[in-house]
């Protein structure tokens, strides 16, 4: 039976071969310390290359570091292992680290993954849509705070609310929803639902960006720490900021010695044309390699906490400096 890797979905026999992952290749004389680093997803995903490339590459160990490279149970437990300390460092969303915060977990943002929000609304090849055509279609989802919100927002843009619309909540994955014609359109992010649209779909989807559309440019991925330990390695945390930038430099500049290092790892569970295409489209997300390639805006987070205290999908709304940091990040 063959086993495919999307965004979305991975065969259960991946489970086993992500529980830890990270020795690099080169022998350094002194001791590593090694981080747990949990990631934002039980099963691996393309997004997740620069550090398998950088570990590959000794990056880390060049800054007397060890990443362990942890998969959690379910996506709710990323913050619960940050949270607790299970983990130092996190692979995660902007939005679960500010509902961990909501719950006073000790987490906070310590660098961007991206700079820009690449979710939207995603139609056939086509078949673009406008806002106003939203009306009376059919759209899948997922059955998450944010992508509720981020509906809303986009419908209300244009004079629309959710119930103008009907949903179809997916289990794990939108894109089967839209290539088996059972919606309209679908929610979702350009490297994933875009990808899966045409590695599994051979069509490049229409896309209609939220952020055109009243929702706020804020970057959907973050790298985040555990306070505490934060406080007690400051060092540690920029020496671990520094190799991901290093690692993110150069799997963008080499991308298919990033992918090949996917593939040695996942080589007999994963979809190569998916992953080849999913780091793609990633790519062009981290813009320019200069100084402010993980550097938090503090506008970004501004409007991001005032649209979600607009929409009520957050019931406290601290300070921006409450969730980020770039105290760690070389500038």
């Amino acid at each position: 039976m063959s086993m495919t890797l999307t965004r979305r979905s991975f065969a259960a026999a991946a489970m086993a071969l992500a529980a830890m992952i990270a020795m690099p290749q080169k022998t350094f004389a002194q001791d590593l310390t090694k981080l747990t680093f949990i990631q934002e997803w039980p099963v691996p995903d393309g997004f997740w290359i620069p550090w398998i490339l950088g570990s590959k590459k000794g990056f880390y160990a060049e800054e007397g570091l060890e990443i362990e490279i942890v998969t959690p149970p379910t996506v709710a437990d990323t913050m619960k292992f940050l949270g607790t300390g299970q983990a130092q460092v996190a692979f995660t969303t902007v939005m679960d680290v500010i509902f961990a915060k909501e719950q006073q977990a000790p987490v906070v943002a310590i660098g961007r993954y991206g700079r820009s929000n690449n979710w939207g609304i995603l139609s056939p090849e086509g078949k673009p849509l406008t806002i106003a055509d939203l009306k009376g279609k059919t759209i899948g989802i997922y059955n998450d705070a944010w992508t509720l919100a981020q509906l809303s927002m986009m419908l209300a843009d244009g004079g629309m609310t959710i119930d103008d619309v009907k949903t179809v909540a997916a289990s794990d994955d939108t894109v089967p929803l839209l290539l088996q014609n059972r919606v309209d359109a679908i929610t979702g992010i350009t490297n994933a639902e875009g990808t899966g649209m045409l590695t599994t779909g051979g069509q490049k989807a229409e896309f209609l960006p939220a952020t055109a559309h009243g929702v706020p440019n804020t970057p959907i991925f973050m790298l985040a720490a555990n306070e505490p330990w934060l406080k007690e390695n400051p060092e540690k945390a920029k020496a671990f900021l520094r190799a991901t930038r290093k690692s993110i430099e150069y799997a963008v500049a080499n991308p298919e010695e990033a992918i090949a290092a996917f593939a040695e790892l996942y080589a007999k569970a994963y979809d190569g044309k998916f992953i080849d295409q999913q780091w793609k489209d990633t790519i062009p997300l981290f813009g320019a390699m200069d100084a402010s390639l993980m550097v938090n805006d503090e506008a970004d987070w501004t409007a991001l906490l005032a649209a979600l205290k607009k929409f009520d999908v957050v019931k406290k709304i601290e300070a921006p400096s409450a969730y980020y940091t770039n105290e760690y990040i070389a500038q």
